[in-house]
């Protein structure tokens, strides 16, 4: 399959340089002065100081606006400098001042809602669905903020004085819906909107740019990218950047060293790993939407290497007899990983809630990988058994359609479809 046609744009250019130059060059532009090839890893929980005033004084300016220490560190839980080479690239990569990481994501999502809150600005406004645990730690009010649900038409009328954040992710976890976060961010007024853009990365949408100014990453996921590490970030401008640096200095909320080694490593093939695992998973969007089994597939206009549908049969099953695919929680690693949501990721979710997000029971959620596409499509092919007893042979209402171009007139291969017959999921 052409690259071209996966949806990443290897050829947008951040600054002087192009994407796929900065994911291999940003936080390490200054290792060849020094003699090095690889980024070192500092793994100092503390780091001595004979001029303890200075350091008072830096702590104290810290503790004014949470500006990263001038001068060597202090302490690791005020920052780390393999840490902080992660954050620089991941600005870079995002289009942003700024990149806060933390221990996961949700600690990255909680420290962005105790800021707000701390303001006294405690009520989010957020558009369904998201993250399983995303949903709850906002429905469950366990930070002390108060959620109004919307669709993306009633933001403008669901913002109240108190409102400190809108709340988007874009494709949606699982169902891979996608929002228009120009136009959101248009009716979130002065408001901020924090975009959730684990599935996408910035190799595919740079939500800074249609006006978040905040965006959200497991970097558990892609950013990692080998199902190896767990960390989340924040990318943002830097005042808020200092907010978010001195709720982790007192929440803890710290990302270890080698984790950001990890991470950074992470984002040099990220736009690779995208681009090849998008091609697998167009492909195999196509394969579904063709399939009698199969009621309907979900795969972004965006592209990307996700894909959602919803079976015929008994999702369990399905889940059972893959071999070759990774029945696993998680996604955006090198390994094809797939999992029942209403069982696990959004179980957590309310079951009115979930379903009325989209997110049916019989949806499965498929994170493609590197692996060769004719292997993943003959484990996919035997885990779906033989259709279900009455249940035709193709049918005539169902089909892909090529969807509208993709960024920069690219042609997008991302296929939709659904049997229109009268099946009931």
């Amino acid at each position: 399959m052409d690259t071209a046609t996966t949806g990443a744009y290897d050829g947008v250019r951040t600054a002087s340089r192009a994407l796929a130059t900065e994911a291999v060059h940003a936080g390490r532009d200054d290792l060849a002065r020094q003699g090095l090839h690889a980024p070192p890893i500092d793994l100092s929980t503390t780091y001595p100081s004979y001029d303890s005033r200075a350091e008072a004084a830096r702590i104290d300016a810290f503790a004014t606006d949470g500006a990263d220490p001038v001068g060597p560190p202090v302490y690791g839980r005020l920052g780390n400098p393999t840490v902080a080479r992660f954050e620089t690239a991941l600005a870079r990569l995002e289009g942003t001042e700024s990149a806060v990481a933390f221990a996961s994501g949700m600690a990255a999502l909680s420290a962005v809602l105790l800021a707000r809150s701390s303001l006294g600005l405690r009520h989010v406004v957020a558009v369904r669905p998201l993250y399983g645990c995303s949903d709850h730690l906002l429905t469950a009010g366990l930070l002390g903020t108060e959620v109004t649900w919307t669709d993306p038409a009633g933001i403008a009328d669901a913002v109240r004085p108190d409102t400190g954040l809108v709340m988007v992710e874009s494709p949606a976890n699982p169902t891979l819906a996608e929002l228009d976060l120009r136009a959101i961010a248009h009716a979130c007024g002065s408001v901020p909107l924090l975009a959730d853009n684990t599935f996408a990365t910035p190799v595919l949408q740079r939500p800074a740019e249609h006006g978040a100014r905040m965006v959200l990453h497991s970097a558990t996921k892609y950013l990692g990218g080998h199902g190896d590490v767990l960390a989340g970030v924040v990318a943002c401008d830097e005042e808020f950047a200092g907010r978010l640096r001195q709720i982790r200095f007192a929440t803890g909320g710290v990302l270890h060293p080698l984790a950001g080694y990890l991470l950074l490593r992470g984002l040099s093939t990220l736009p690779v790993r995208v681009r090849a695992a998008s091609a697998n998973a167009a492909e195999l969007a196509r394969r579904l939407a063709a399939d009698p089994r199969v009621a309907r597939v979900h795969y972004p206009r965006l592209g990307g290497a996700m894909i959602a549908f919803e079976v015929y049969g008994d999702p369990h099953e399905v889940i059972s007899r893959v071999r070759l695919v990774t029945p696993a929680v998680s996604l955006g690693s090198v390994d094809t990983l797939i999992q029942h949501p209403a069982s696990i990721s959004h179980r957590i979710v309310d079951a009115g809630d979930r379903r009325g997000a989209g997110v049916s029971d019989r949806l499965l959620r498929l994170s493609v990988g590197l692996e060769d596409v004719d292997d993943l499509w003959a484990d996919l092919d035997q885990a779906l058994g033989a259709p279900p007893e009455g249940q035709p042979v193709g049918c005539a209402e169902s089909g892909t359609a090529p969807l509208p171009q993709g960024r920069g007139g690219t042609p997008s291969t991302a296929v939709v479809a659904e049997c229109r017959c009268g099946g009931v999921l």
